[in-house]
């Protein structure tokens, strides 16, 4: 028996009307759905500081006759990217230099920290 009324029962929903027959249902050749459903998407674009991009074959490609900068400016950034990458490289081998320089004298400085020890050890006992 039930504490606070009747127990629970759900009203029944009501019965489904029919579907109806869209496009999606009925069997379209490929071009007929690309044009009816707008499938067909066209390369992606972009615009960026007012010059067009497009993405095709995996890279962003600037659309012909959209780029307004010079080509001195675009070898001149070239020349510049190449010098850093170079300056990068360079700089990632110093580091790879003192840390092998660092691990070397930390290993040293451990050995004779060791040596020390194993002299004081022997000094005490022979007093």
């Amino acid at each position: 028996m039930p504490l606070f009324g009747s127990t629970f029962s759900p009203k029944k929903t009501p019965p489904r009307k029919c579907a109806s027959f869209s496009n999606l249902q009925l069997p379209l050749d490929r071009s007929t759905r690309e044009i009816e459903l707008g499938l067909e998407y066209g390369t992606p674009t972009m615009n960026l500081t007012g010059q067009s991009l497009k993405f095709e074959n995996g890279q962003w490609v600037a659309e012909s006759g959209s780029f307004t900068g010079d080509r001195r400016e675009m070898q001149r950034l070239r020349k510049r990217n190449q010098q850093l990458e170079e300056e990068n490289n360079l700089l990632r081998l110093k580091v790879d230099i003192l840390l092998d320089m660092l691990s070397e004298t930390t290993a040293e400085s451990h050995l004779m920290e060791k040596e020390l020890e194993e002299l004081k050890s022997h000094s005490r006992r022979r007093k």
